[in-house]
């Protein structure tokens, strides 16, 4: 009889013993321009900060801003690491996404032949400069602020602007095909260690810091997603930090993904992938936090672009940028 009452005592116990949950992972599709600035992404996914915060992330590489764009508005990204004037550019035509957070500050500068006789940016009137594709993010950048502000020249009218791919903008330099090219990291290092060429503007001395890429995330994500986007920003905080914990922080890995190869400079003095991303880090550098500062440029950015008829009307940069979910991440 004994027996029996403690059989079904355990078994009544056993019954309503509380059995630990198994729920899934939450899930995140990240987006980011393959560029050397948004490596805080790829710390995050190579340290395993994504996974440390729980959440399963999927990252993927584009070449460019539009190709990111269509993966958006098909619904096959949450969220992205990309410049500030694609992301405003699509909310003035419908795609009402948010900017979440900084991901880097310096990074272009302008770069010409040491002995061309081109040192400043008013030596470039009446020359040929290498460019990006009319109305991109660094098209913004070089028209309104390169050209338009700092030195004070007309574009297509003073300055002859050649649209061309990033990589082929050194080689061309180099060989004459232009004056002068708009470049960022890490093309403008790998090229400086070869010897030929000079920065004759460096973006990051003219505005200290200024924000170029940035996190951002679109309207469903930030309804159904919140928690895991706020971990999203919580690994990307870790990644910022482990960065600039040491000029080295990283380098390795940064290498390693954008198969940085050896440049030979013209004494024969080999320089290994780690020494260009080191090198490049002198005008390039990672920032989690949008300040006041760099909701004030990002501003100037979408003046630009209504300026140059880029967008249609004038935007407010606060109606974008959603800066809640940072302070979160950062409790």
């Amino acid at each position: 009889m004994n027996k029996i009452i403690i059989f079904a005592i355990t078994s009544f116990l056993t019954l309503f013993t509380f059995v630990p949950s198994t729920q899934a992972a939450e899930k995140i599709k990240i987006g980011w321009v393959f560029a050397m600035a948004n490596a805080p992404v790829l710390i995050a996914q190579d340290k395993g900060y994504f996974k440390d915060e729980g959440i399963e992330v999927e990252v993927i590489s584009f070449t460019s801003g539009p190709i990111v764009h269509q993966a958006l508005a098909a619904g096959e990204l949450d969220m992205a690491y990309i410049g500030s004037p694609p992301v405003y550019h699509w909310y003035s035509r419908g795609l009402k996404s948010r900017i979440l957070a900084k991901v880097n500050y310096g990074q272009a500068a302008v770069i010409s032949l040491k002995d061309s006789g081109i040192n400043s940016l008013k030596d470039l009137k009446g020359k040929k400069l290498a460019g990006v594709r009319k109305g991109s993010g660094m098209d913004v950048l070089l028209r309104g602020y390169v050209l338009g502000e700092a030195a004070k020249l007309k574009p297509d009218k003073d300055v002859q602007i050649v649209p061309m791919p990033s990589g082929n903008m050194g080689p061309s330099v180099e060989s004459k095909v232009v004056d002068a090219a708009f470049i960022w990291e890490p093309f403008t290092a790998q090229f400086l260690l070869r010897g030929k060429t000079q920065v004759i503007f460096d973006m990051n001395k003219a505005v200290p810091k200024y924000p170029w890429y940035i996190v951002m995330a679109m309207p469903d994500t930030l309804k159904n997603k919140r928690s895991a986007v706020v971990k999203v920003l919580r690994a990307h905080i870790r990644a910022v930090k482990y960065l600039n914990s040491s000029p080295n922080a990283g380098n390795d890995i940064i290498a390693k993904a954008f198969r940085m190869e050896t440049v030979i400079d013209g004494s024969g003095t080999k320089h290994p992938g780690v020494a260009v991303v080191r090198h490049a880090r002198a005008r390039l550098g990672w920032e989690y936090e949008l300040k006041k500062q760099d909701v004030a440029f990002i501003q100037r950015l979408m003046n630009y672009s209504y300026s140059l008829g880029y967008i249609k009307k004038k935007l407010d940069a606060n109606e974008l940028i959603d800066r809640s979910l940072m302070k979160e991440a950062m409790k």
